[in-house]
């Protein structure tokens, strides 16, 4: 692998395997906006959601070699199946034969670390692909944190398709949310808080809060993760040195750049232009 200078800053990554990323580098870079930025979307082998752990593993790690080649000196996996299914052994395994100075960070564990300042009554739930729900990274995140707290995992199959297929707007899609939200509150009623386990999800969240009782918070994860990047930067000035700051952002994609460039205008409210690439 031709990796570019270690001491060489460059962008901050963030990967996902579609556009769902974009959530969580928007929090970023609404909080941090003088660094520079580099999306990458996986959409050409999009979703994640309904693939093997070995899969998604072997197709993340080559999205973070590609982006450690582009000049990343971080990378934010800002995609729950990813994290829950990559982020281990892709920092047990392989930073430390190919880039041991470099770093890969999920959004799970930040998640985690937050949830106890919105719960009262210690009851979660935690919609998801069912990737990230069978995995149980959550649970397991969770009660090594929270050890009397009680996690339920609900999975929304469908929710991902709503969003990308530009559906989650309209009325078809009132019956997927309510259905997803009544059967996790059905499990378990005490549920004070639910958490948007997907970063496609917050563009649902008009319909979500439409149909969540009043009672229960919703927790998105774009700003959770920003501010923990933001500390964790603070914490490891060598990293931030490491980060360039020109206040750029580049997009690129797996799949058409036109593609890529109409969606994610969706999801960011405001015009983008996306290069392909291939891993």
């Amino acid at each position: 692998m031709n990796l570019k200078d270690i001491h060489t800053p460059g962008p901050i990554g963030v990967f996902d395997s579609g556009y769902g990323g974009l959530t969580i580098l928007e929090g970023i870079r609404k909080l941090m906006p003088g660094n520079d930025y580099l999306y990458l979307g996986d959409n050409a082998r999009a979703p994640y959601g309904t693939r093997s752990f070995e899969v998604v593993y072997q197709f993340t790690r080559q999205a973070v070699v590609k982006m450690f080649e582009l000049g990343c000196q971080l990378v934010i996996l800002g995609c729950n199946t990813a994290s829950a299914k990559a982020l281990r052994s892709i920092q047990q395994l392989d930073l430390p034969q190919i880039a041991p100075d470099r770093r890969v960070l999920g959004v799970i564990r930040p998640t985690v670390e937050a949830i106890g300042n919105y719960t009262r009554t210690g009851h979660i739930g935690i919609f998801g692909t069912p990737g990230t729900i069978r995995s149980e990274s959550y649970n397991i995140e969770i009660a090594k944190l929270y050890p009397d707290y009680v996690t339920t995992g609900q999975e929304c199959p469908l929710w991902v398709p709503l969003v990308e297929n530009r559906e989650f707007d309209n009325p078809g899609a009132d019956y997927f949310v309510e259905k997803y939200i009544d059967t996790l509150l059905h499990r378990d009623p005490l549920i004070d808080t639910a958490l948007l386990g997907c970063t496609h999800y917050p563009l649902l969240l008009r319909k979500i809060r439409k149909h969540m009782p009043p009672q229960v918070r919703i927790v998105t994860q774009g700003d959770i993760v920003a501010r923990s990047l933001r500390d964790y930067l603070e914490r490891h000035p060598e990293m931030a040195a490491r980060v360039s700051r020109n206040g750029s952002t580049e997009y690129l994609t797996t799949e058409s750049a036109e593609k890529f460039s109409e969606t994610g205008s969706l999801f960011l409210a405001k015009d983008i232009k996306a290069r392909t690439i291939t891993l």
